[in-house]
């Protein structure tokens, strides 16, 4: 297996803007509310490559094309993009070693016959594309009034379920034995598929998927914070497992699912917590009625995820309504919220991302801080990762106990501990927690799901 390359100078320059950094300043301790809405497949260069001062597309870039010779990423107003394949393997390819050169290669062996759904090995030809202010008038709004983040990489180099996996439990992995964590092997591509799509469903052995291992729910269980998996009823856009076809697969909150990994683990199931996994109506009557749980993730179907061929303009409506729901509730005050994009999708990036360990850190993705006590208009230029939101939520809950089997009480092989890596930056420098907090920003075009 490949590893992904970052370039010794480019390393130095990041140490170099780290240095720059702000330190971390007041008490993280203010924040009481940690809300996760994770959006797909974008990368960061896809839709803030030519925000100011973001590290962005590099003037005169030309991507190498097998059909052309080379195209210069273009600005792309269509509201349906078709992206590009993003399993392991391509993401191996589109880094190319550091060259960042293989998108419109990739996209040119994607599969095109997907039978209506969007597989990891699929897509078209608007890789090298771009979105800016014109398409994404609340995401740079955002960006202008919060945080962004120009150096976040997925956590993994691979597809949706492996980054969900990731989300939640810091490992990605297939188990031998049902219920025994010691029986797991690491697995970027290829973990417990959760859905048949395709195969024969009788021939699935019984009690699958089941992800044994150690989640981050598992701890927060332990310690009486609370929590929510809030899920959006429909359809998911992805096949699994590389499949070239299959049937779209109904998502809700008693599906496990790429995007809806948490009932499968046994933590979970074991600890009572099923109920904590919501439909997403829920969460706008949490928000509006000031009852957020400590710590919140969002799931949303396909047609609002922004994962093609879902459209980018639904997607925004749908985040938009989110953040307006809390900004007009009585929890904003204490809360941050993390917005960020699962996988690149297979889009363009022109970024190199640092290698960690055998499975990542996989390609760019935006990443936004909304928060009263974030920065105003502040780039963070620290290399992260989704790994980062981990280590947030334990340093805010958890006195910063990690998802490690040698100090969490329930052991599990996984070859690391995410949250320790000395890569991996702080988000509390995206705050100022001794700032009066600020007032709501309600953007217009907000969507509230109501089911349908």
């Amino acid at each position: 297996m490949k590893a992904l390359f970052l370039p010794a100078a480019l390393m130095a320059a990041v140490i170099a803007i780290f240095a720059t950094t702000p330190a971390p300043a007041g008490n993280i301790h203010k924040i009481r509310h940690i809300v996760i809405i994770m959006q797909e497949n974008r990368s960061f260069d896809s839709y803030f490559g030519t925000y100011p001062g973001a590290d962005g597309i590099p003037a005169n870039v030309c991507v190498p094309n097998p059909v052309v010779g080379c195209t210069k990423p273009y600005h792309d107003s269509a509201d349906l993009n078709k992206g590009g394949p993003h399993s392991h393997v391509n993401a191996i390819a589109d880094v190319d070693g550091g060259k960042m050169d293989g998108f419109a290669r990739q996209a040119r062996r994607a599969r095109r016959a997907c039978a209506g759904t969007d597989d990891p090995r699929c897509g078209g030809g608007d890789v090298i594309g771009y979105h800016d202010g014109r398409e994404l008038a609340n995401y740079w709004q955002y960006a202008h009034d919060f945080v962004l983040q120009d150096r976040l990489f997925e956590p993994n180099s691979s597809w949706s379920l492996p980054q969900h996996l990731f989300m939640v439990s810091e490992w990605s992995a297939r188990c031998a034995q049902l219920g025994n964590p010691m029986s797991c092997v690491n697995e970027v591509q290829n973990p417990d598929l959760p859905l048949d799509f395709g195969r024969n469903p009788r021939a699935r052995p019984p009690g699958r998927p089941d992800y044994p291992w150690t989640d981050l729910t598992y701890l927060l269980h332990k310690n009486h914070v609370s929590w929510a998996y809030y899920v959006m009823s429909g359809t998911e856009p992805d096949c699994a497992d590389d499949s070239a076809s299959c049937q779209l697969r109904r998502q809700n909150v008693h599906t496990p699912g790429i995007w809806n990994p948490l009932p499968s683990f046994d933590t979970v199931k074991q600890d009572g917590e099923l109920a904590n996994i919501q439909d997403l109506r829920k969460f706008y009557v949490a928000a509006k009625n000031g009852t957020l749980p400590n710590v919140v993730w969002l799931c949303p179907a396909g047609k609002y995820s922004e994962h093609p061929p879902g459209l980018v303009s639904a997607g925004q409506a749908y985040v938009t309504g989110v953040i307006n729901a809390i900004m007009q509730g009585p929890d904003w005050d204490s809360t941050a919220i993390f917005l960020t994009w699962d996988d690149w999708g297979g889009f363009y990036d022109h970024v190199a991302p640092p290698v960690v360990d055998s499975d990542g850190y996989g390609l760019r993705v935006p990443g936004l801080v909304i928060s009263p006590y974030a920065r105003r208009g502040f780039i963070d230029h620290q290399t992260l990762s989704h790994d980062a939101y981990v280590k947030f939520i334990e340093d805010d809950f958890l006195s910063g106990a990690r998802i490690d089997p040698k100090t969490d009480g329930r052991p599990d092989p996984r070859p690391f501990v995410r949250e320790r890596y000395p890569q991996l930056g702080d988000l509390r420098r995206d705050f100022d927690f001794t700032q009066t907090p600020r007032r709501p920003e309600i953007l217009p075009g907000g969507y509230i799901w109501d089911g349908h």
